[in-house]
């Protein structure tokens, strides 16, 4: 979850890149831009972007598009991928075969910073302004540097999970696809509700100035509640995917202290993800969910998890399947429900 206690101890070392405190928003209709541009290999780059409503820069890695060089003039689909708590917009390069997968793939893949605990939200003190960098000025900037086309997909893990979900929900028709891992998905949840303030506790984070008062401001609370807006993902395609907290295989060699913490950090998640899925169904929206066992709040398992989705994440966007085979084979084999 976005569990700063939990995200610190099974997340590996974040890079400190963009950790500098927020500034002053800049000016009303003031359009974010790239300053530099550092290039990691053929496809992926760097960016660091100036944001008027953060205040200040904002690193963002993309990889291009496979035929971006030989298509000039296109346009191409969207993949933002969203990190979870107490890590950055390194985590999935660094953790997955997200590289791999893309290989041959036409679509753009935006993965930008989102502060170790800045809980995808424009915050009630004013600032932070996650949400607007993401979801305004980030997206335009892709359509006017990076050839963005409008088919977008948002795939998150914890803390990014809940800020996929909530984008999905806040900005309906933004995304045509959205899929949370191991996300919390309910903000009135008493342990969610607790989790939360031990996490922002221990991160030096004051909840009140995240979304306000849980009780004088409970209304700005709900606006950010999944939960609190099924009707809203109505046109978006949902997939919820979740561990049952008991260790396995892919956990071995991790010390027990981080098992035990990332089985914490999932124990709560089924039966919320379970109640969030049929009240999505009953709005009609079309979801999917998988939980599986064994399964931990921990980076094999989400690993695991973008190669089911892959496939169906190509479909939504209107592009073909060219993902590794092993991606493929793992796709097929998922339970989804």
């Amino acid at each position: 979850m976005c569990l700063g206690l939990v995200a610190a101890l099974v997340s590996t070392e974040a890079h400190a890149a963009g950790r500098s405190p927020a500034g002053a928003p800049g000016p009303p209709g003031a359009e974010a831009r790239v300053t530099a541009v550092r290039t990691i290999d053929d496809r992926t780059r760097d960016l660091t972007v100036s944001s008027p409503a953060m205040g200040r820069s904002i690193p963002v890695r993309v990889i291009l598009p496979a035929s971006w060089s030989q298509r000039p003039e296109a346009t191409f689909p969207v993949l933002y991928m969203l990190h979870g708590g107490a890590d950055d917009y390194t985590a999935w390069t660094r953790e997955t075969e997200v590289e791999e997968l893309s290989r041959k793939a036409d679509v753009l893949i935006v993965m930008p910073d989102a502060g170790m605990d800045g809980y995808y939200s424009d915050w009630f003190a004013g600032s932070p302004r996650w949400e607007t960098f993401h979801t305004v000025e980030l997206v335009r900037l892709m359509e006017k540097e990076y050839r963005a086309g409008s088919p977008r997909a948002v795939v998150g893990l914890s803390m990014g999970g809940f800020g996929a979900l909530k984008y999905a929900a806040r900005h309906q028709g933004l995304f045509r696809y959205v899929a949370a891992m191991s996300s919390y998905v309910d903000l009135n949840d008493p342990i969610v509700r607790l989790v939360i303030g031990l996490g922002s506790f221990a991160a030096g984070v004051d909840m009140n100035k995240v979304w306000g008062d849980p009780v004088r401001n409970a209304d700005v609370w709900q606006s950010h509640n999944p939960a609190a807006m099924p009707g809203s993902f109505r046109g978006t395609r949902v997939h919820l995917s979740v561990g049952t907290s008991l260790p396995g295989p892919l956990d071995m060699g991790r010390s027990p202290d981080v098992i035990l913490v990332s089985m914490l950090g999932e124990a709560a998640l089924p039966e919320q993800i379970r109640k969030f899925a049929s009240a999505l169904r009953a709005e009609g929206v079309q979801v999917t969910t998988h939980q599986y066992e064994p399964g931990t709040h921990s980076w094999p398992y989400w690993r695991q998890e973008l190669h089911r989705i892959w496939p169906t994440v190509m479909e939504v966007l209107g592009l073909p399947d060219t993902g590794s085979r092993d991606g493929r084979q793992a796709s097929l084999r998922a339970r989804i429900r």
